[in-house]
């Protein structure tokens, strides 16, 4: 199977696209590179620097490489962004994802697997969270990617061989276990590595966004999921699929871990006394997310094989010791 991975110089969408070569899929990498690094993009990946909303030239890629499912990972992911400049998100991620849509069927592809978000959920009354709880957004990321779930359950209404996978997933951590890839944004706001960060002595500290949730430590509760879990049920989403699919997964490992809590595993896994400050609540925020996994498990077969925090952090620990300037060269 050729599979394009959109955003595939990210963060996730790098990983995934070692996962699909591992499972022997033909990968193209479709990177703007506003975010991504052309250094996480292997040398023998065919890559097209190109942005969604260049319409003819993706679908000219999607035929150029004979494209039979997409990976779509491109898009803008700051909640607290979104909520600071929600244009941007709505441009980047609706129209972007318009764009892809609308060269796909041009192209004749049919089959995509869509990196959707948790916070398509808002702030769920009860949890774990099942891929039936209403979907009411807090902010314009999670409403964004909202969004785009109801394009593609448009699209298969008009086109019954149109098939798609919406993967909605919660924190993801840690990094590739050879090594090889890892975390690498600017600016960095995801905890762990901000906290690894801190370890390392290249930044003063972390601020820990509000200690007064209605949680057992006053913290927000997030499901962290190891990136290499969340890229194999990508895999297993992709290989599944059947003209006419629509279908909604969760993915997570089924608990939650608190802000608090990750702190304190990182100065264990990094034996550093990280300063962390207590600042105000972030915008948009919900104070707890964490999943079932169940439906995945029973329809795919998929499960997280990495449920301890510790491990998390410590693969995060291993690529940032190593690349303390992430993919910039020394």
């Amino acid at each position: 199977m050729n599979v394009l991975v959109t955003g595939g110089a990210g963060y996730i969408g790098s990983h995934a696209v070692k996962r699909f070569r591992a499972a022997g899929h033909g990968v193209v990498v479709l990177d703007n590179l506003d975010r991504g690094h052309r250094a996480a993009v292997p040398a023998d990946v065919p890559f097209e620097q190109l942005d969604l909303r260049q319409t003819e030239a993706v679908g000219n890629a999607l035929t150029h490489h004979r494209i039979e499912t997409v990976c779509h990972f491109a898009a803008l992911t700051y909640v607290g962004e979104s909520v600071e400049h929600p244009l941007r998100y709505y441009d980047n991620n609706c129209a972007g994802s318009l764009s892809l849509l609308q060269a796909m069927q041009t192209a004749g592809v049919k089959r995509i697997v869509f990196s959707s978000t948790a916070a398509t959920y808002g702030q769920p009354l009860t949890m774990p969270i099942v891929e039936d709880t209403p979907q009411v957004p807090l902010n314009p990321y999670g409403f964004s990617k909202l969004v785009v779930e109801r394009m593609l359950r448009d699209t298969v209404a008009s086109d019954p061989q149109f098939a798609f996978t919406a993967l909605r997933y919660f924190n993801v951590a840690g990094c590739a276990a050879d090594g090889s890839l890892g975390e690498d944004h600017d600016p960095e706001t995801h905890l762990i590595p901000v906290l690894i960060h801190a370890a390392l002595g290249k930044r003063d500290g972390a601020t820990l966004f509000g200690d007064d949730y209605p949680t057992p430590d006053g913290t927000c509760i997030r499901d962290y999921i190891h990136v290499e879990d969340l890229v194999d049920a990508h895999v297993v989403a992709a290989e599944a699929l059947q003209p006419g699919d629509q279908r909604f997964y969760n993915l997570g490992i089924g608990r939650g871990h608190s802000v608090h809590e990750v702190v304190e595993s990182a100065r264990r896994i990094t034996a550093a006394a990280i300063k962390v400050d207590v600042g105000p609540r972030r915008p948009g925020d919900p104070a707890s997310l964490y999943a079932s996994p169940d439906r995945i498990k029973n329809e795919l077969g998929w499960t997280a094989k990495i449920a301890d925090l510790d491990e998390i952090v410590e693969s995060a620990w291993r690529w940032f010791k190593n690349h303390p300037d992430g993919y910039e060269l020394p």
